[in-house]
């Protein structure tokens, strides 16, 4: 009997152990797994070498190792999103090391709600503390542009408008919600969009019950067949639906709160636009010419200034005004040194073609019939009669990038490969003659090169 109670005694015993051993273990096995991807720093020395090798970090510093577990998980998904474009590190300074690090760098997550600290480092110096919303999407928006504006749904006003992320989400709304829907579809990098956002989350608050106003982000290349459905062209362009339907678009983008709130008790179609005068019927001094017009005419004008142009250009549209200006004291009077002239090039091809138009506008000068010169710079009132006046061959272009002797290598489709190929480490620049930013890099760019230009292993390049 004795022998018995001994038995049970020891099964009860080794029960209880088997259930405290559990729920040590428990926790253990539930504790967050963190990705490689994130990278544990505790050395001061490591620290520094991985802000010089790496130009977009994002470190959590916790006040121990399970401080940190609420970040981890979310961290771990947004390290394997950015990969390639930032870093995320984490900092224990509960440990021994951790904590010479973090009193080195002046962090103490300790004062913090949480006992965690998120900091951004770029380009090897302290940038910022992160203080926006701790979600995926903004945590991954944030690392691809760090000094970006933060995503509008992070903005608390913009709480009464419905965000939407994926197109899914966007059919549901439209399948489930009986009550009347405007979407904003925008880019986060449209001026017009910033500038209407405040008025848009403002009528959703007004409106909140009645209407539901929608955003969504469709710059995305994933969106454009949602786009095309809804003919979006330009942003932001405004959708009305009606029990999961399109109805209309809403096309003031001057609104006020108030304006989208009157619109929504009544939407109606826009009024059709009415169609733009063409230049060559507004009345203007300036002689239009045509393919048929335009040799007889010369050979009746010693001098005349020839604007080829696309009834669409916004350069053509900003200098009209000034070209009219000008026709109106050349083209009227008695000892006028020319004339002024234009051909819509997009109408009249065999002109533009004959002096090869390929940008607009495009300005060309002719003496009895005869091209004399093209002149780039002339924009402005002034700037045309003083020339006209007092002809004068342009500056020279300026010289291309081919052109200047460098240690960058000029790459072509043709040898771009095979270029490539030759060189254990390149770096290529893929870029536009005219774009600005472009320019401005050139000189750092060839800089770059200069000190590689010996290195048999290494080359700048660009397409």
């Amino acid at each position: 009997m004795a022998s018995l109670n001994r038995c049970g005694s020891r099964a009860r015993e080794a029960k209880m152990f088997l259930l405290t051993f559990l729920l040590w273990l428990l926790p253990a096995l539930e504790a967050v797994k963190v990705s490689p991807l994130i990278e544990k720093v505790d050395d001061h020395k490591d620290f520094k070498k991985l802000l010089r090798t790496r130009t977009n970090v994002l470190v959590l510093y916790t006040k121990s190792d399970t401080s940190g577990d609420p970040h981890l998980k979310l961290l771990s998904d947004v390290a394997q999103t950015v990969k390639g474009q930032g870093t995320i590190a984490w900092v224990n300074c509960g440990d021994s090391e951790g904590r010479k690090l973090c009193k080195k760098v002046k962090v103490d997550p300790n004062s913090k709600r949480g006992g965690a600290e998120l900091l951004h480092y770029k380009d090897g110096t302290f940038h910022t503390e992160y203080n926006r919303a701790r979600t995926f999407k903004s945590m991954v928006a944030f690392l691809k542009d760090p000094s970006g504006p933060p995503l509008w749904e992070e903005n608390p006003e913009a709480k009464d408008v419905v965000h939407i992320e994926t197109e899914k989400d966007f059919r549901k709304l439209l399948k489930r919600e009986e009550r009347p829907i405007l979407v904003m579809f925008y880019a986060p990098w449209c001026g017009v969009c910033k500038r209407m956002q405040p008025v848009f989350q403002q009528a959703a608050t007004e409106t909140k019950g009645k209407y539901v106003l929608a955003g969504m982000n469709v710059h995305p290349a994933e969106f454009d067949g949602l786009k095309q459905e809804y003919n979006v062209k330009g942003y932001p362009t405004f959708c009305y639906f009606e029990k999961g339907k399109f109805l209309h678009h809403y096309e003031n983008y001057g609104a006020t709160a108030k304006d989208i709130a009157d619109w929504m008790k009544d939407p109606q179609a826009p009024q059709p636009k009415t169609p733009e005068v063409p230049w060559s019927e507004s009345g203007s001094s300036v002689f239009h010419l045509t393919d048929d017009s335009f040799d007889g005419f010369l050979e009746e004008h010693p001098a005349v200034l020839v604007m080829f142009y696309a009834p669409w250009c916004g350069h053509c549209k900003k200098m009209k005004p000034e070209y009219d200006e000008a026709a109106e004291i050349l083209n009227k009077g008695v000892d006028s040194p020319g004339v002024l002239a234009a051909v819509d090039a997009t109408v009249h091809k065999g002109v533009g073609d004959r002096f090869k138009i390929s940008g607009f506008p495009s300005l060309k000068y002719f003496v009895k019939g005869e091209e004399k010169y093209t002149l780039p710079q002339l924009r402005s009132k002034d700037k045309i009669i003083e020339f006209m006046h007092n002809p004068q061959a342009p500056p020279p272009p300026e010289q291309s990038w081919e052109e200047r002797p460098s240690g960058v290598s000029h790459l072509g489709s043709e040898d771009f490969r095979e270029a490539l190929k030759k060189k254990k480490h390149a770096l290529v620049m893929f870029y536009a003659p005219w774009c600005p930013h472009c320019k401005s890099s050139i000189p750092h760019f060839t800089t770059a090169a200069e000190l590689f230009k010996e290195d048999r292993k290494v080359s700048l390049a660009h397409f």
